[in-house]
């Protein structure tokens, strides 16, 4: 609690940006940091277009209206078409603004005051912290808020209940019909055999055909499908769930899991292309390492496990080289 309050003292007065090009993934990590350091963040979203938008990382920011003075005291960054803002507002603002860079930015981290990256990615720096998950904005506050707003629609369902976080094919893995449908037939038969009651979230990226194979495969059984009107209840269900199942492409899902302390079974997916799928392969080896994740065979498993808050840990780390900086600053 001490550390906490700790955190939210140090940025609670500091005017905040986050910037990302809006990819909801990268949105999520930015003003998750955010909120756990107490702040309320300005959302900034670049769009650069063209050579602007190839040219990044390593090229100049592109104009744009409301990335303008007076620059802000701490700016969050995430994603290679935020990269150029970020060095132009710490070049521009003389380093006043402490620049927070998450995931690789692909260019020397040495350009900014701090760089977050997972373990997999195998950055290093002297201002490069690492965690195995990734940083979100799940919370325990917001999965038991979310779970009472959403109990009634799952009342029916018998235990063990177990939400399905559904991704989508990516530049590593693919989810196609054929893939959705043996989803399918392996959640039925959890149904089947163990008696569970499913909590289906597909996501943006899984696909109308993809969707409507699972819903097929799970019509008249006991299984709730989110048909994607209405309030999300995606944290409903994470809060909801005596379990998780969670398809491998998403770093961010399997992370998010991984916070609740359930058992978290990762559906693996076909590779599309050795090279992207490695990253993908170091994360899932070593949570399955660490212990908060298994590879899903068809069955329900239960164990212990340590929750994973990536997201207090940058925050904390973050706050200390904050009030390094401030304490340096005040002593001129």
């Amino acid at each position: 609690m001490t550390e906490n309050i700790s955190l939210r003292e140090t940025a609670r007065n500091l005017r905040v940006w986050v910037l990302t090009n809006g990819m909801a993934g990268m949105e999520s990590q930015v003003i998750g940091i955010a909120e756990a350091l107490g702040a309320t963040p300005e959302i900034k979203r670049v769009s650069p277009r063209g050579l602007w938008r190839w040219l990044a990382p390593w090229g100049p920011a592109a104009p744009q209206a409301d990335i303008a003075p007076p620059w802000p005291d701490l700016l969050i960054a995430s994603g290679r078409q935020s990269i150029p803002y970020a060095r132009m507002i710490r070049r521009q603002s003389a380093g006043r603004t402490f620049t927070v860079i998450l995931q690789d930015p692909r260019v020397a981290p040495r350009h900014f005051d701090f760089v977050w990256a997972s373990v997999h990615d195998r950055l290093e720096g002297p201002n490069v912290f690492s965690t195995l998950a990734s940083p979100h904005r799940v919370t325990k506050e917001k999965l038991a808020a979310n779970a009472a707003r959403f109990e009634a629609q799952v009342a029916h369902l018998p235990h063990p209940r177990v939400a399905v976080l559904l991704g989508g094919t990516n530049a590593a893995y693919r989810l196609d019909k054929a893939a959705a449908t043996r989803i399918a037939t392996q959640l039925a038969g959890l149904i089947e055999r163990e008696g569970a009651g499913l909590m289906v979230t597909p996501s943006r990226r899984t696909g109308e055909a993809q969707t409507r194979a699972i819903r097929a495969g799970l019509a008249g059984k006991a299984a709730v499908v989110w048909d994607g009107t209405g309030d999300n209840p995606y944290f409903g269900f994470l809060g909801l769930a005596d379990a998780v199942l969670v398809t491998a492409d998403s770093v961010n899902m399997v992370g998010e899991a991984a916070f609740t302390g359930k058992p978290v079974h990762v559906i693996e997916l076909e590779a599309i292309r050795e090279n992207k799928d490695a990253k993908f392969r170091r994360f899932l080896d070593a949570i399955y390492k660490y212990g908060a994740a298994r590879p899903f065979a068809g069955r329900l498993e239960s164990w212990d496990y340590a929750p994973l808050n990536a997201t207090d840990e940058i925050a904390g780390a973050i706050a200390a080289r904050l009030k390094d900086r401030m304490a340096r600053a005040e002593k001129g």
